[in-house]
């Protein structure tokens, strides 16, 4: 009975960390770290600005949408912490962990592209 309980959860974890790894893609580009720093660099008009400022939002709605997903699963594993889940460090501790970590990176990409968005509205 434990080892169909613990394939349970097993499989059920696989399933959240595959639904979160393959949240829904947005049509937004994705640019590699030279390329970022590169149109960084460069933007000097407000299109320049304001397309920085869409790819940051684009990325702070991803990290939200898998912030969701994660607060989801941090409550669903609230719920039994009990037995070999009340074991250091529990599952639900790593949830909360990754709830976290997505949160701050959302909030620092709404700060870059508000950064952006006032630097597009300035040249006005």
């Amino acid at each position: 009975m434990k080892t169909r309980v613990a394939v349970g959860v097993i499989i059920a974890m696989l399933v959240t960390t595959f639904n979160v790894a393959h949240a829904q893609p947005t049509n937004a580009p994705r640019y590699s770290h030279s390329e970022l720093r590169k149109m960084i660099q460069e933007a000097h008009t407000d299109q320049q600005y304001m397309e920085l400022a869409s790819y940051f939002r684009s990325r702070q709605q991803d990290f939200e949408q898998q912030a969701q997903s994660e607060k989801l699963e941090w409550t669903r594993q609230g719920q039994n912490v009990t037995g070999s889940a009340a074991k250091y460090p529990r599952p639900i501790d790593s949830s909360k962990s990754r709830y976290e970590y997505l949160t701050y990176e959302a909030e620092q990409m709404s700060q870059r592209a508000s950064h952006y968005e006032s630097l597009s509205t300035k040249g006005q």
